[in-house]
């Protein structure tokens, strides 16, 4: 596959557009995912109070240990 062949596939047609799509989707998941755990390891201190929300849902579990 030469790179006319993979340009045409990604820029002209729908399923390459498609893939392109997903491509940029997973990556922008990943980094939020990343740049989110590296925040909570960061600011591991920061004081919880009732207007914080969890990205990772960590709340649940609090709620169900009586805490």
């Amino acid at each position: 596959m030469d790179f006319n062949e993979l340009y045409h596939f990604l820029f002209e047609s729908y399923a390459g557009l498609g893939v392109l799509v997903g491509c940029c989707l997973l990556l922008t998941l990943l980094i939020s995912v990343l740049l989110e755990k590296k925040t909570r390891k960061r600011y591991k201190n920061h004081a919880k109070t009732e207007d914080d929300w969890s990205f990772f849902d960590d709340d649940d579990e609090e709620e169900a240990s009586g805490k």
